[in-house]
């Protein structure tokens, strides 16, 4: 938070040194002098490897499906992981090359490399081309054509949303969910698995619910203000109704999944999934009406209540599917 007004006119001739100062002109490039192993280390940085733990999504159909002990579909879905790793790699630094003079007036986000002037928007716009057209062509040769088609669908959600649904109230929040949907979808795409309407279901109501929880943990955090031109047109209690709405039918759809007997599978197993699953999604609300919802990544990684929970659902549902 900044300082509070000086009282005095000696403090207030005083530079402030509780908070980085701000760049007169957002349009200036603020890292004139920045070393090249600093550049590289920040082009790493701005393709956010932390974020790419939503492409963990791909093993999410394959391994329900129970494919994964074969060495070839584990291949071929280690490879849809990899390249939507390059391609929304490719479209943070588009979206932050796009972003960059909103960002640099933007509390937490002026500290990205991009809008710091870590990394020069020229050179993030040509290596977010560059990633962006090569994940799709990677495929090309390998005759993968479902992979191609929801690659390509992801790729051109993600450039509506930066070029135009981003800002459009209550589509920037559908538009975000359906590319983690189509995460998804690529892993059943990439082996060719069949993808049950419980599954289609219970993921997309999570995608909804995490992309709401952000936008309103967003909201409650004082320091998000200037981040989204939709964030001031939404409430905190609209959101936690959507987030009440979504959680409620998610988990009323993953009871009735655990609970349908399915040939080759172990019921008790997805049977006491049903535990961990309400455990973990009431965690995550209890942490959004905190207000550190806003980075969901950042609670995979810190919160060990919510790790232990995935670890427990993730572990009962594998040993539902491959000890039947």
């Amino acid at each position: 938070m900044p300082d509070a007004a000086p009282s005095t006119p000696a403090a207030a001739s005083e530079p402030s040194r509780a908070a980085p100062r701000r760049p007169e002109d957002p349009g200036a490039d603020p890292g004139s002098r920045i070393t090249p192993a600093a550049r590289c280390a920040g082009l790493v940085r701005a393709c956010r490897p932390k974020q790419w733990l939503k492409n963990l999504l791909v093993f999410a159909a394959p391994g329900t499906a129970g494919v994964l002990g074969d060495p070839r579909t584990l291949g071929w879905t280690a490879a849809a992981f990899a390249l939507f790793c390059l391609a929304s790699s490719g479209t943070y630094l588009l979206n932050d090359a796009r972003d960059v003079r909103g960002d640099r007036l933007h509390d937490r986000k002026r500290n990205r490399p991009v809008a710091a002037g870590v990394v020069p928007v020229p050179a993030a716009v040509v290596v977010g081309t560059v990633l962006v057209a090569a994940a799709p062509a990677a495929v090309l040769p390998l005759g993968n054509w479902p992979l191609f088609a929801v690659l390509a669908g992801y790729l051109l959600l993600t450039s509506a949303y930066t070029l135009w649904l981003k800002n459009v109230i209550i589509c920037d929040i559908v538009a975000v969910a359906g590319c983690h949907v189509l995460r998804a979808l690529a892993g059943g795409a990439a082996v060719g698995v069949y993808l049950s309407n419980w599954f289609l279901i219970v993921v997309s109501l999570a995608a909804l619910l995490v992309v709401a929880g952000k936008r309103e943990a967003e909201l409650r955090n004082p320091d998000s203000g200037g981040g989204r031109a939709t964030l001031v047109r939404y409430s905190v209690s609209y959101l936690a109704q959507v987030r009440t709405m979504v959680s409620g039918a998610m988990i009323v759809t993953y009871c009735l999944w655990a609970l349908d007997d399915r040939p080759g599978a172990e019921p008790w197993f997805h049977a006491a999934s049903i535990v961990p699953f309400i455990i973990f999604v009431l965690r995550y609300h209890l942490l959004v009406d905190r207000g550190v919802g806003e980075e969901p990544e950042e609670l995979a990684l810190r919160d060990r209540p919510l790790q232990l929970c995935l670890a427990a659902l993730v572990l009962l549902v594998a040993l539902g599917v491959y000890a039947g």
